[in-house]
C-alpha cells in the first residue's frame, strides 16, 4: 500500500480525505458492470479479495437520525444491533435518495469517508480481524484498502458486531 497518495485530478472526496489525513492506503480500480447484482460482491471478485474483507457502506435511519453501517459484503446488516450500537431503539434502511443526497455519493458508490455531511458511523467488529479491509472509494468501480483502525479513527466510528452471515 502507498504511504500517502497525493490528490489526483478525478479523485473522489474519499480519496482526497485519505490523502489529506496521510493515512496509509491503496486505491483499487476495476471495470464496473452495471448489470452486476451486488456491487460489493462484484468488487471482491474483481479485486480477488475475500468477500469478508470487502465492506459495504449502508445508510440507515436510527430513531430519525441517518447512520452509516459498514459491514462485510459476505453478510447482512443487523438493524437491531445497529440501533443498539448507537443507543437507539429502532433502525430501518434509509431512503436511497436521501442517502445519496446526504452523503454526496451514488448508491453502490457510497463511501464511509469524505461524505458531504458527516454521519455517525458504526463499523462491524469483524473488520478488526483483518490487517486491511476494502471499502468504496466514492464511486462504483473504485475501492480503497486501509487498516480498519484507520477507518474507525477517520470516521469516529463505533466498532460493534452489527453484521450477520
Amino acid at each position: 500500500m502507498a504511504k500517502k497518495q497525493k490528490k489526483q485530478s478525478g479523485g473522489t472526496p474519499a480519496t482526497v480525505a485519505l490523502a489529506g489525513a496521510g493515512v496509509e492506503h491503496a486505491v483499487h480500480a476495476y471495470e464496473h458492470d452495471p448489470a452486476a447484482p451486488s456491487y460489493g460482491e462484484e468488487a471482491a471478485e474483481a479485486l480477488g479479495v475475500s468477500p469478508d474483507r470487502v465492506f459495504k457502506t449502508l445508510v440507515a435511519d436510527v430513531d430519525g437520525e441517518l447512520t452509516v453501517a459498514v459491514v462485510p459484503v459476505a453478510g447482512q446488516l443487523d438493524l437491531k444491533a445497529l440501533a443498539s450500537a448507537v443507543g437507539g431503539k429502532r433502525a430501518a434502511m434509509a431512503d436511497p435518495v436521501l442517502a445519496e443526497r446526504t452523503t454526496g455519493y451514488v448508491r453502490g458508490g457510497i463511501s464511509p469517508l469524505g461524505q458531504r455531511k458527516r454521519l455517525r458511523t458504526v463499523l462491524d467488529a469483524s473488520a478488526s480481524g483483518h490487517p486491511t479491509i476494502c471499502v468504496s472509494a466514492g464511486r462504483r468501480g473504485l475501492e480503497v484498502e486501509l487498516a480498519p483502525a484507520d477507518l474507525a479513527a477517520l470516521t469516529s466510528a463505533v466498532v460493534a458486531p452489527i453484521g450477520r452471515v
